[in-house]
């Protein structure tokens, strides 16, 4: 275990830890969803521009000084329209999803954010707002950590067990996050096919890694142009952690934006992935918050 600012380029080795997923599973899939609209930079609440991060502009207008109405729109698509799809999708398929809720976003759609509730997901919050956390002073940033715990507490019904940064996280977030205390984990990390533990604040701390590569980002930055493809590249991914899991299981997590994948002709893709993973044998889909738990208990500091 090592500390949480220190870069470790070894990690488990040649020998990573079996996992000892449920039921001996060869693979734990996660899918979460990031909830970012309506806490997005936008000038009605005080910002000097109208973000068009992850948007089908292409970001092109990005940094227009003024109102972007049509990234402005394509936000509100993501909440109002991407988010049933996406809802819908798994909970026809009685499959588990993570939010990567925004504390603001949540609070300006109630009805998602009880949808969320009666579907009985997860929360790992994903900030007040849509901000870069690598940015903020330390006070602000523990404030806004303490902002958003109370919010989704509140919208949510249950806090949040996770954390997870826009992009980066600050040289002080994971120190905040455990002073803060209630969280079981943090995935403000790309390092890893497995959990691992660091120390922070002198305390152990669960690190479950997130990913950019399992991620409908590649649409917004043109890397991937139709659901076929992206099916293809998720379904590679799993078809290799899947046969190295005959021997050492892994995770792979999947990353989701409703103003995305939300979309319907993307929406096919996750669809037939989601079909593809749930026809195999030996796989546990998960929520986030049930692997943190199945780390805690199966894999505890300092075995």
């Amino acid at each position: 275990m090592h500390d949480d600012l220190a870069r470790d380029f070894v990690g488990y080795g040649r020998n990573p830890p079996d996992p000892r997923w449920p039921a001996g599973a060869r693979i734990a899939v996660n899918v979460v969803a990031n909830f970012e609209e309506g806490a997005e930079e936008n000038v009605p609440d005080g910002d000097p521009q109208s973000e068009a991060t992850l948007t089908d502009s292409g970001g092109a207008e990005q940094g227009m000084k003024a109102r972007n109405l049509a990234a402005e729109s394509m936000f509100e698509y993501g909440s109002r329209a991407g988010f049933w799809r996406i809802h819908d999708m798994f909970r026809k398929r009685d499959l588990p999803l993570t939010i990567y809720g925004c504390a603001l976003a949540l609070e300006r759609n109630p009805e998602a954010a009880s949808a969320i509730r009666e579907a009985g997901w997860d929360v790992c919050c994903h900030g007040w707002r849509f901000a870069k956390h690598y940015e903020l002073e330390e006070a602000e940033e523990r404030a806004q950590i303490a902002r958003a715990v109370a919010s989704i507490t509140r919208t949510t019904g249950r806090r949040p067990l996770g954390w997870y940064c826009r992009y980066a996280p600050g040289l002080n977030t994971r120190r905040l996050l455990v002073e803060e205390g209630g969280f079981l984990y943090d995935s403000n990390s790309y390092a890893d096919d497995l959990p691992y533990w660091v120390r922070s604040a002198g305390r152990p701390h669960l690190v479950v890694p997130h990913t950019f590569s399992h991620n409908d980002n590649r649409f917004a930055r043109g890397w991937i142009a139709t659901a076929g493809e992206f099916f293809t590249y998720l379904k590679d991914a799993f078809d290799v952690l899947y046969r190295e899991g005959e021997t050492r299981p892994k995770l792979m997590t999947v990353s989701l934006h409703l103003r995305l994948s939300g979309h319907p002709a993307r929406s096919q893709g996750i669809e037939r992935f989601l079909d593809y993973v749930s026809g195999q044998q030996g796989v546990w889909l998960c929520s986030r918050e049930a692997l943190a738990r199945h780390w805690h208990a199966e894999h505890p500091p300092g075995r």
